[in-house]
C-alpha cells in the first residue's frame, strides 16, 4: 500500500489527502477546492502518523505555525491540479472574452441603430425645415403680390377731394335717373301726368316718343268678337270684322294682329299680320292708345282672291 501523502492548503488551512501522482503534474502546482487559494502540494505537505519525542520540538513549532494539522481533512479530489485551473481560467477568459465580444457587438449594433436613428431623425427635421422654409416664402411672396396690388396709402382727403367725390355721386345718381325715366317714360307719362310735358320736351332732344303703355301679356286686352265673311260685291275679297277692349283703368297702346287662314284640316293656308294702321283706321288715336275700359272696333278688306281657305283664326301681339 503506497504511504498516503497530505499537503495543507495555506489559505485556509485544510488539509487534503494527496497522490504522488498528483503531486508530479504542473510542478506540485495545485488549487485548493475550499478557497480556490493556489500553492505548492510538495512544499505544504503534513504529516499526520505519530511524532517521536525527537520530533515533538519540531511538531510543536510546525502545529504553532499551521494550527492543528486534524482540523479540516479532505480528499485529493479536492484539490485541482494547475492545469485544470488554467483550463478553467483559459475558460472563463475565453467565454469573458466571447461575452466582452458579443456585448460590443451588441453595443455596436446599438449605435449603429442610434447612429441611423439619429440620420433620420436629423433627415426628417431637416425636410420639416425645407418645407417650412418653402411655405414661410410662399407666403412671404403671397403677401408681397397682395402688397403689390394693394392700393396706395393715402393721407386724409382734404375738402376739395370730398366735395369732387360729392358731385361726381351726384352726377352718377342724375345718369341713373335719367335712364331710369327714359326706360320707363310711358308708365311715367300714363301714371304722372304732370311729367308728361317734360318728358315729351327730353324725348323732343333724345328723338324718341311717349306712347300709351303695352300690355305684354295680354292681362287686360282681349278680342270680344271676330268674324271673317267674303265680300259678295267683290269677287276674292275677305271682310274682316273684330271687337278689342281694354279692361285697364289706363289706355293701352294698340297691339299687332296676326290673321291665319286655314284649309279644311286646319292646316295653315296663308298668315298675315296686321299693324295698328293698317286696321285701326285714320280717324284713331294711335298716339293715345285704346282709351281707359273702352274698345275699338274694327273692318279690315283682304285680298284672298289666290287662296282657298275654310277658316281662320286671330291673335294679338306686340312686336
Amino acid at each position: 500500500m503506497p504511504e498516503e501523502k497530505y499537503t495543507r492548503c495555506p489559505g485556509c488551512a485544510t488539509v487534503f489527502r494527496v497522490t504522488a501522482e498528483q503531486l508530479a503534474m504542473r510542478a506540485g502546482q495545485v488549487r485548493c477546492g475550499q478557497c480556490k487559494t493556489v500553492f505548492d502540494g510538495v512544499a505544504r505537505q503534513v504529516s499526520l502518523s505519530p511524532s517521536t519525542r525527537s520530533d515533538e520540538g519540531a511538531a510543536a513549532v510546525d502545529e504553532a505555525a499551521h494550527g492543528p494539522p486534524t482540523l479540516t481533512l479532505r480528499d485529493a479530489q479536492a484539490l485541482e491540479t494547475s492545469a485544470e485551473t488554467s483550463k478553467t481560467t483559459e475558460t472563463a477568459e475565453t467565454a469573458e472574452t466571447a461575452e466582452t465580444a458579443e456585448t460590443a457587438e451588441t453595443a455596436e449594433t446599438a449605435e449603429a441603430a442610434e447612429t441611423a436613428d439619429a440620420a433620420k431623425t436629423a433627415e426628417t427635421a431637416e425636410t420639416a425645415d425645407a418645407a417650412s422654409a418653402r411655405l414661410v416664402s410662399a407666403v412671404a411672396a403671397l403677401a408681397a403680390r397682395d402688397d403689390r396690388f394693394a392700393p396706395a396709402a393715402s393721407t386724409k382727403p382734404g375738402r376739395a377731394r370730398t366735395v369732387a367725390y360729392a358731385m361726381a355721386i351726384a352726377l352718377l345718381l342724375l345718369l341713373v335717373a335719367g335712364q331710369a325715366a327714359f326706360h320707363f317714360r310711358d308708365a311715367i307719362a300714363t301714371f304722372w301726368p304732370v311729367a308728361r310735358p317734360a318728358i315729351a320736351r327730353l324725348c323732343s332732344v333724345a328723338e324718341c316718343a311717349v306712347g300709351p303703355l303695352r300690355d305684354a301679356a295680354m292681362a287686360h286686352l282681349s278680342i270680344e268678337s271676330s268674324d271673317l265673311q267674303a265680300d259678295p260685291a267683290h269677287r276674292g275679297l275677305l271682310i274682316l270684322t273684330a271687337t278689342v277692349r281694354n279692361r285697364a283703368g289706363w289706355p293701352l297702346a294698340y297691339p299687332h294682329l296676326e290673321l291665319t287662314l286655314t284649309d279644311a284640316q286646319d292646316r295653315i293656308v296663308v298668315r298675315r299680320a296686321l299693324a295698328p294702321a293698317e286696321y285701326a283706321g285714320g280717324t284713331a288715336d294711335l298716339q293715345g292708345g285704346i282709351a281707359a275700359n273702352g274698345e275699338i272696333a274694327l273692318k279690315v278688306f283682304i285680298d284672298a282672291s289666290a287662296t282657298s281657305q275654310a277658316g281662320y283664326r286671330l291673335y294679338m301681339f306686340y312686336p
